[in-house]
C-alpha cells in the first residue's frame, strides 16, 4: 500500500495526499462495517431470528431462491446509493442500513450452517478473508487499473440474477457450480472495487467506497459458505 501511494505522490503530491487519506478513511469505514456485521450477526443468531426465518421459509425452493435474488438486489441498491448520494453522511447512513440488511439476510444461512455443518462458517470466513487479502494485494502490487472489468461484472451480475429468476419460476436447484461461478464474480468485484478506490473513486466519499467493497466481500462470503456446504454435502 505504501509503495503504491508513494508512486502516486511522485506524480501529483497534493492529490496523492488526498487520495492516501481517502484510502485510509474508506478502509476504516469498511472495518467498522465488518465489525458491525459480525456483532449484529451474533446478536441475531443468539436471539433466534435466523432459526425463526428458517422455520417460516421451510423447505420451499422458491423462498430460498427468492432470498438469493434479494441478496443481489440489495447489493445493487446499496451500490446505487453509494454512486448517487453526494453527501458522505447520507452514504454513511446507506452503509449502516446495508449492514443491517445483510445481517438479516445472512441470518437464516448462518442458522442452517450452525445446525447441520458448524465447521462451514469458520472455514468460509477464513477463506473469504484470505481471498480478499490476496485480491487486495494483487490490486496494489500489480499497479494495474482494473476498471475495465466494470462492464463485464455488470453483465455477469445480470446473467446471475436471470438464472436465479429462472430457477424461481421453474423450481430447479442452483448447484455447486453456480456457487463456484459466483465466487469468481465476487472476486472480480473485489478486485474492481479495490482498484477503483486506489485510483478513481471520488475522494470526498469514503463511506460510499466502503459500501461498494463491503457489498462485494459480503457476496463472496455468501457464496463461499454455500459452496462449502454444497461441496461437503455432495461427498
Amino acid at each position: 500500500m505504501s509503495e503504491f501511494l508513494t508512486s502516486v505522490t511522485t506524480q501529483e503530491e497534493k492529490g496523492a495526499v488526498s487520495r492516501a487519506q481517502f484510502v485510509v478513511s474508506a478502509y476504516l469505514y469498511l472495518g467498522g462495517a465488518i465489525l458491525a456485521f459480525v456483532l449484529l450477526s451474533f446478536a441475531l443468531y443468539y436471539s433466534g431470528f435466523g432459526n425463526a426465518v428458517v422455520t417460516t421459509l421451510g423447505a420451499s425452493q422458491y423462498a430460498w431462491l427468492g432470498i438469493l435474488g434479494a441478496f443481489m438486489v440489495v447489493g445493487w441498491l446499496a451500490s446505487s446509493i453509494a454512486d448517487k448520494a453526494e453527501s458522505n453522511t447520507t452514504q454513511i447512513m446507506g452503509l449502516g442500513i446495508y449492514v443491517i440488511a445483510e445481517a438479516c439476510i445472512f441470518s437464516p444461512m448462518f442458522a442452517i450452517a450452525a445446525a447441520i455443518m458448524p465447521g462451514a462458517i469458520p472455514v468460509a470466513v477464513v477463506a473469504t478473508l484470505l481471498l480478499t487479502a490476496g485480491l487486495t494485494w494483487t490490486a496494489i502490487s500489480s499497479k494495474k487499473d482494473f476498471s475495465f472489468m466494470g462492464g463485464m461484472l455488470r453483465v455477469g451480475g445480470m446473467v446471475a440474477l436471470g438464472v436465479i429468476v429462472v430457477g424461481v419460476f421453474f423450481g430447479f436447484s442452483l448447484g455447486v457450480w453456480f456457487s463456484a461461478a459466483m465466487i469468481l464474480l465476487a472476486g472480480g468485484c473485489i478486485l474492481y472495487d479495490t482498484s477503483n478506490i486506489l485510483r478513481h473513486y471520488p475522494t470526498d466519499r469514503p463511506a460510499g467506497a466502503a459500501l461498494h467493497l463491503f457489498a462485494s466481500i459480503a457476496l463472496l462470503l455468501w457464496y463461499v459458505l454455500r459452496f462449502v456446504m454444497q461441496f461437503a454435502g455432495d461427498d
